[in-house]
Formats: C-alpha cells, structure tokens, sequence
C-alpha cells in the first residue's frame, strides 16, 4: 500500500492541490475538484487491490465512527429535551447535530510530513469536497423533524442488509457491518479510502436555530 501513497504521479497531484487551494475563497477554484477525484483514483484504484491490508483499519474506523455518532446523537437529544422541558420558544425551534472528521490530520496515517496539515485542510474543505458539507452522515440529525428515528436509522443499520460495503470486496467484508456514513465518505466524497480508516478523533456541531417573528 505504501507503495502508492508514496508514488511520485500522487505527490505531483498532492503538491498541485496545496499550491491551488486557497481557504480564503475555495468556491473560487470549484474546477479543482477534479484534482481530488484523479487523487481519490490513483489511490483507490491500488490500495482496494489490497483490501486485506487495510481490513484492520476498516474495522477501527468504522467503531470509532460509530462510537462518535452515538455520543452525538445521545447528546442531541439530551439538549433537545431540556430545551423542549423549558417550552419557552413552542414550535419556532429546530436542533441540527454533524459529525467530521478530526480537525487535524491524522496521526496513525502511513504517510506523515510538514505539508500533511495542509493537504488535509484542503480535501476537507466543502468548496473542494461539496458532499462533505454536512458532515459523515448521509442526511443530518434534525430535531424535531428526525425525533422518532433511531440511532440505527442515522447509521443506516435499520434496513437489510446491515453493512454499507459497496464498492469493497463482498466476501471479505461481509460480516463488517459498515454503516451508511462509512459508505458516504468512500462512495461519495471525494476522500480517498486512505485518507478517514487512519480516523479516530471526530468533531461534532450542534445548532440551534429559533424562528422569531421580529
């Protein structure tokens, strides 16, 4: 697997991405996307040819991911009911919770170097990386809206069969159960596989948004 990650065609890319983005006014260079996806091809196309090498990693980050989402959604309803208890702003209120990957790139990565932080920012960036603006989940946890859906239901494990693995060897992850938000960030982002597995810190926001007639 290094073998890629390490492949001077990826750092030409990687370098052209760093140089182009500029945090400032990402939108500003919208056709640069395409330099992620030739990104996210180089390295898929290798690494998911080796699948049993990353399996471990799969299986961590799919944990720590799921663990993140829990602790997200419980506190979301936690702060949804104490607000909901004082019944001081009726129906002119919404709760909106989104999970991201860690801030900062991450440390069990392969590959680590002074330009890394930089790379992260920009293929995490939503003017870079659209998909991602809301986060790893497929839709966002809002409140009231999604109060009766389970926790099984903003990870996708409510519907047969529970395990997000397309695009990944059926047999060899058959019995993972991935959930929806693993599946989102490979399938549509424009992450490369390698970029969230290495994963364990994970940033959550909650929002508040009340509706008052001024």
């Amino acid at each position: 697997m290094l073998t890629i990650l390490s492949n001077p065609d990826l750092a030409l890319v990687e370098r052209q991405i760093i140089m182009t983005y500029d945090d400032r006014n990402p939108s500003l260079y919208t056709h640069c996307r395409a330099l992620l996806d030739l990104r996210k091809t180089l390295i898929n196309s290798h690494v998911l040819s080796r699948q049993e090498e990353i399996l471990p990693d799969i299986i961590a980050f799919n944990d720590a991911l799921r663990n993140a989402l829990k602790e997200m959604y419980d506190r979301a309803h936690r702060i949804w009911t104490e607000i909901k208890d004082k019944d001081s702003f009726g129906d002119n209120i919404e709760l909106s919770a989104k999970c991201f990957l860690g801030y900062d790139y991450p440390e069990l990565h392969p590959v680590q170097g002074d330009d890394r932080q930089d790379l992260w920012v920009a293929i995490c960036d939503s003017g870079w990386n659209p998909l991602y603006e809301d986060g790893v989940t497929i839709s966002t946890l809002t409140l009231p809206r999604d109060s009766g859906d389970s926790f099984d239901s903003l990870t996708g494990m409510d519907c047969p069969p529970p395990n997000w693995n397309e695009g990944l060897d059926q047999e060899l992850t058959k019995d993972l159960h991935l959930i929806s938000p693993f599946h989102q960030l490979f399938d549509h982002t424009k992450f490369a596989i390698t970029d969230f597995i290495y994963v364990r810190k994970f940033e959550t926001e909650i929002n508040i948004e009340i509706d008052r007639q001024i």
